[in-house]
């Protein structure tokens, strides 16, 4: 039997629009921002998918750390809309839905759902170390796009 849940998040950056979707859309450029990636490599993409990508996460395990690689694939790649699912055995699903809006003063605001499914036996782990790592790189993010000038209000 699946279990299914979702979180969301806001996060605001001073940056483009165009450079907030580029980022939010292309694993391979959050290597250094989101906290279980260890690696992502680029592979033919699925059927209607727009691009997919092998992805290897570090878990952890108590004091054991266990590469997992799971494909994602984004499905929505806009200016202003974002979506991607990621699959791992066993049925495990992530679904990341993302909006994008430019707000006043060059802003733009970042408004993510995301939606794990899993075999109820692992959902609490599973669920934990998603919302954790997405929390972990809402966190990261701001700091990546910013685009002010320093000494700027935004700092």
């Amino acid at each position: 039997m699946l279990r299914r849940s979702s979180f969301s998040y806001t996060v605001q950056a001073r940056c483009s629009l165009p450079d907030a979707a580029a980022l939010l859309a292309d694993p391979t450029r959050q290597e250094d921002l989101h906290p279980l990636i260890v690696r992502v490599r680029r592979v033919p993409p699925r059927p209607g998918a727009r691009a997919s990508y092998d992805i290897t996460d570090r878990l952890a395990a108590g004091p054991v750390r266990l590469p997992i690689t799971y494909r994602a694939d984004v499905l929505v790649d806009d200016a202003d809309e974002i979506v991607t699912v990621a699959r791992q055995w066993p049925a495990t699903t992530v679904r990341n839905h993302t909006r994008l809006r430019a707000e006043p003063d060059g802003v733009v605001r970042i408004e993510v759902e995301i939606t794990l499914a899993a075999p109820a036996p692992l959902f609490g782990y599973a669920f934990r170390q998603t919302r954790a790592a997405h929390l972990g790189l809402a966190a990261r993010l701001a700091t990546a796009l910013d685009t002010s000038p320093p000494g700027s209000p935004a700092d």
